[in-house]
Formats: structure tokens, sequence, C-alpha cells
């Protein structure tokens, strides 16, 4: 008979390969005040010190083999509309809406101010955080990201892939289309980022877990599919939230993602004490460059590392 493929069925071989041990990992779900549910991973049995939030259209696996790398305590939280967290129903997703769930969660899960990590999305999820509830944030990592950048934008190829179907007949359907758009890098690796980023449904069909793929595929039925782009973080709220940010700031400019350094300057000029730290990486730092990242993380975990503004 065989074994069942579960969320956590990857994490034994990714500490193997990075030769670490095997923290327990596991499943957190919190009901909130509007009905919906928050889930995130928990990483460890101490106290989280590091909370990670990943970009749009991913999930808290996405930041496993960082996990596994930096060895601490830690919370990887579904964002809402993706994961198991619950879509909204507005299909509001800014970053100050979602910074309000995440303080919910940090409130719950935690007993200390956190270093909050985000990347993409959930860079700016992070800066709304510190800016609004300064009290649960010690630090902040901000991967890849600056307001104003449109990273729905990328490749047409991408759109395309997120913008339909939304449902399979099975997974190996969404691994085939997948890496015929030289998405995924390994088969092993697709199989597993599809496995983690999917549900199979009543029917049977497997559907995208993030809210983010069935809004474009509404967008692309609606108008002409020459102009459909998935939903964008872009808000003109996130200099506000970035500057209000009074723990220390650090952002992460992948060499091969989407900040420029004129993006970079810029959010220097506005922010004179805040660090900036470039890494050979894609837009995905935490998947292209964990064990990088894991290392500047550890590093910023350490209050040594800053000067306070």
């Amino acid at each position: 008979m065989a074994t069942e493929i579960t969320e956590f069925s990857y994490l034994p071989a990714q500490a193997e390969a990075l030769g670490v041990p095997l923290p327990p990992v596991e499943r957190l779900s919190l009901p909130l005040a509007d009905g919906r549910t928050l889930s995130a991973l928990r990483f460890g049995t101490a106290a989280p010190q590091v909370t990670l939030l990943h970009g749009a259209g991913l999930n808290a696996h996405t930041w496993d083999t960082t996990a596994l790398a930096l060895e601490r305590p830690l919370l990887s939280i579904d964002l809402a509309g993706h994961g198991d967290s619950s879509w909204r129903g507005d299909a509001d997703y800014s970053p100050r809406m979602l910074a309000a769930d995440v303080a919910a969660a940090l409130e719950t899960w935690t007993s200390q101010p956190q270093l909050i990590v985000g990347q993409s999305l959930g860079g700016l999820t992070g800066a709304a955080l510190a800016a609004s509830r300064p009290d649960l944030v010690s630090g902040l990592v901000v991967v890849d990201i600056t307001p104003g950048i449109d990273v729905s934008a990328g490749p047409a190829t991408l759109r395309a892939f997120y913008a339909g179907p939304t449902d399979f007949a099975t997974r190996d359907e969404l691994v085939e289309k997948a890496m015929s758009l030289g998405f995924g890098g390994t088969r092993p690796e697709t199989e597993r980022g599809v496995f983690l980023n999917t549900r199979v449904r009543s029917d049977g069909r497997v559907e995208w877990k993030h809210h983010f793929a069935h809004l474009a595929a509404q967008t692309l039925a609606a108008h002409d599919p020459g102009t459909v782009e998935t939903p964008s973080p872009r808000h003109e709220t996130g200099w506000d939230d970035l500057v209000g940010v009074r723990a220390p700031l650090t952002l992460v400019r992948a060499s091969r993602g989407f900040v420029a350094e004129a993006d970079a300057a810029e959010l220097q000029r506005r922010i004179p004490s805040a660090r900036v730290v470039v890494l050979d990486a894609t837009h995905n730092v935490q998947e292209t460059a964990p064990a990088a990242l894991a290392d500047l993380i550890a590093a910023s975990a350490d209050p040594r590392s800053f000067s306070h503004p």
C-alpha cells in the first residue's frame, strides 16, 4: 500500500539535503472575528522568534527550505486568500487588510515581538503591520519589493498560466502544464509546488488554493485576454507604511528579481536608516537562494546587527 502524501511529506528530504535536523512542524488554525480562518505553519516547539509572510499566489510552504535552514522557532503564515486560509468575500487583499489578520495571529501564537520577513506582497504586508502595530514587530526584512512595483506585470506566460483554467482533472495535468511553460525547475520540484498549492474538490477536480488564480480567470472571461493581469500588490499607501516603520528595516534585492537599483536607492532616500542587501536570486528569493536568505534572517534577528533609527 502506497504511503499517503501529506503537506509534511517533503520536509525530511529537504532537511537531509541541508544537513540539518528536522524540527517538529504543525499546522495551526485561528478562527477570526468575521468567520474566516487564518492558517499557519509552526516550526519548532519554543516561542516563535520569526514570522514569515509569502508573496501573492504562494503559501506558507514556499518558506520550507529557508525555515529549515534557519533552525529557529518560527511561524509561516498563509495570508488570506492563500494556502489553507479563507478567501475574502470582498477580494480585498491589500497589505493593510492582510496585516490586520497577521496581527491577530501574532497576538494568539507569539509571546514576543517578531522579526517579520515578507516577500513581495508579504513584504508590503509586513510594512503595514510594523507601521500600525510596532509592539508586535522587532525588525522587518522586506524581500524584493518596494511600493509601486507591479509584480503582476511579469512574463506573459506566467499571467496566462494563472489566468486559467482554474481546475484540472489531476495534479499531473497541472505539472505538465507548468513544465511546458518552463516553470518549477525539476519535475520533483514542480510536483511538490503543485501539490502544496492545490486541493482536491468534492467533485474530484483539482483547483488552485489561492484566490488570485480564480480572480484572474474571472477577469479573463470579462475582458480582452490581451489586457488581463493577476491582482497587483501595488498600493499608494505602501510608502507611508514603510516610512512609518520604527523597527530596524532591511530590503533584500534579488539580482534577478523585480527591485531595480533605482528602486532600492529610492527606499534609502526615503528611509536613510534602511539597509539594502543584494542576493543572487530571482524574485522568489526564499526558493532560489534559501540558505543565503536564512543567513541574512539569522543576522537580522540579532539586534546587535542593526543601528536603530
